[in-house]
C-alpha cells in the first residue's frame, strides 16, 4: 500500500500536510507494509528536503501510489482517475462552489474519503483543525482588541515559528477588566479556552457572570443548553433539541447584555434558533463589542458576521444601526474577527497535530480490513463512479447542470 502526500494547489496557498517526516518514519514503523512517497512542494511548511533526510522519495509524479493524502481541495485538473483521496472538499454540505469538483471525482471514479467524515461509531469526528483554529481565534481575537483600542500590539501568528512562541507574546500583554464569553464545547472551544487559560484570566460560573461585576478579566464557558430554551418554559432537552430545534428559542441576550468580548466556539447545526439577530444587536443592552468568530458561519447564527474575513486582513466592522459594515474600529460598531481557515497560521503545530489523529485512527483501518468501519463509514464516492449509500442525499447535487 502506497501512500502519497500530495502537493497543495489550493489558492491562497496553504502550507499544512497531513504528515511531518517524523510522522512518516512513526507509520513506516508501525506499519511495514506501508510505503509513502512525497509529491514535491515548495509551499509545505516542512521542506522537501527534510522528508528526504527522513528517508523517503520526493516526485514529481506520485500517479503509482494508491491512496492520496492531502488538505484543502484538489484542483479538477490535478485529479488523478481510480485513486483513493483524502482531503477537505467542502461538498457534504452542497457547497455550490465545489459541486464541480465532485462530480470531477464521480466521473474518474476515484474514491473520495472526506477528513470532514472521518467519525466514530456513534458519529463523533475523529480528527480535524478544530484545536488549532481555537488557538489562533483567541488569539487574533485579543490581538484585534489590542489594536482597536491601542492596548498593545500583537504580531500576526502567521509570523511566529509556533505555538510556543504565540504562547511567549501573549505573556507581555496586559488586559483590561473585560468579560469574555465562549460557546462550544469541542475542540475548537478547548484551543480557545487554552488561551484564556495561559492568561490567567479567571473562568467563573455563569450564575456570577450574569449578576456580578469584577475588577479583573473575567470568562464564562457556556453550552447549547445554556445560550438555548424551550418556548414554553419547559425543562431544556438536549438529545430533543439536537433532534427537532424547533420547540426553542435563543437565550443569548443575557449574555450579551453583560459581555465585552464573545469567542464562537459551537457547533451551529440546521434549524438551530440563531444565537443572535441583527435586531438584538440593535438593542441598547447589547454590550458586546468584539466577536471572535471561529466558527465563521457566515450570515446565519452571529449577526455580526457578515462575511468571511482573511489572513491578510482579519479585522472588520459591523455597524448594528445600518446592519452593514464598516472599519473595525469605528465608534458603536463590534469588531469582528471571522478568519475561516485559521490554521492555516500555525501550520507546524496544526501539522503534526492532525498527523497524530490521523495515524491513531484512519492508518490502522488499512490494514486490519477496516475493523471499525472508518473507512466505510467515511467514503463519499467508490471506484464505480457512484455515491456511497450515506452520502446518496448529495444526488440532486451533483446531477444539477453546470
Amino acid at each position: 500500500m502506497t501512500f502519497a502526500i500530495i502537493k497543495e494547489r489550493k489558492t491562497p496557498p496553504d502550507r499544512r500536510v497531513v504528515f511531518s517526516p517524523e510522522k512518516c518514519q512513526e507509520v513506516i514503523k508501525q506499519f511495514p507494509e506501508a510505503r509513502i512517497i512525497v509529491e514535491a512542494s515548495d509551499i509545505r511548511i516542512f521542506p522537501d528536503d527534510a522528508y528526504r533526510e527522513a528517508g523517503f522519495e520526493v516526485v514529481n509524479d506520485v500517479s503509482h501510489a494508491d491512496v492520496m493524502l492531502g488538505v484543502k481541495e484538489v484542483p479538477v485538473d490535478a485529479l488523478i482517475p481510480n485513486k483513493k483521496y483524502f482531503y477537505f472538499s467542502h461538498t457534504i454540505k452542497k457547497q455550490p462552489y465545489n459541486r464541480k469538483l465532485l462530480k470531477a471525482m464521480l466521473a474518474k471514479n476515484i474514491e473520495m474519503f472526506d477528513h470532514e467524515t472521518i467519525v466514530n461509531a456513534d458519529k463523533h469526528r475523529l480528527i480535524g483543525f478544530g484545536y488549532y483554529a481555537g488557538l489562533v481565534g483567541a488569539y487574533n481575537g485579543f490581538r484585534g482588541l489590542g489594536l482597536r483600542d491601542n492596548l498593545f500590539t500583537l504580531p500576526k501568528v502567521e509570523h511566529l515559528p509556533d505555538l510556543e512562541a504565540v504562547k511567549a507574546e501573549l505573556d507581555k500583554i496586559t488586559l483590561p477588566n473585560i468579560k469574555i464569553i465562549l460557546s462550544g464545547t469541542g475542540k475548537v472551544t478547548r484551543g480557545a479556552k487554552e488561551i484564556l487559560d495561559h492568561l490567567k484570566i479567571r473562568e467563573v460560573t455563569d450564575a456570577d457572570y450574569l449578576s456580578k461585576d469584577y475588577n479583573e478579566p473575567v470568562y464564562c464557558l457556556i453550552d447549547v443548553s445554556e445560550y438555548n430554551k424551550r418556548k414554553d418554559g419547559r425543562a431544556f432537552d438536549k438529545n430533543e433539541f439536537y433532534e427537532d430545534p424547533s420547540d426553542y428559542e435563543s437565550d443569548f441576550m443575557k449574555y450579551a447584555k453583560v459581555s465585552d468580548v464573545f469567542f464562537t466556539g459551537h457547533f451551529y447545526g440546521n434549524g438551530a434558533p440563531y444565537l443572535f439577530t441583527r435586531e438584538d444587536a440593535k438593542s441598547p443592552d447589547f454590550k458586546i463589542n468584539l466577536v471572535a468568530d471561529i466558527s465563521c458561519d457566515v450570515d446565519g447564527p452571529i449577526a455580526c458576521t457578515l462575511r468571511a474575513s482573511t489572513i491578510a486582513d482579519p479585522f472588520y466592522g459591523y455597524d448594528p444601526k445600518t446592519e452593514s459594515e464598516t472599519t473595525f474600529d469605528a465608534p458603536g460598531a463590534i469588531t469582528v474577527m471571522a478568519v475561516d481557515n485559521l490554521p492555516c497560521e500555525l501550520p507546524k503545530d496544526a501539522s503534526e497535530g492532525f498527523g497524530d489523529m490521523f495515524l491513531d485512527n484512519v492508518i490502522p483501518a488499512f490494514f486490519n480490513g477496516d475493523a471499525d468501519g472508518i473507512l466505510q463509514r467515511a467514503r463519499i464516492t467508490t471506484q464505480d463512479g457512484n455515491l456511497t449509500p450515506r452520502f446518496a442525499y448529495l444526488k440532486d447535487y451533483v446531477e444539477i447542470a453546470d
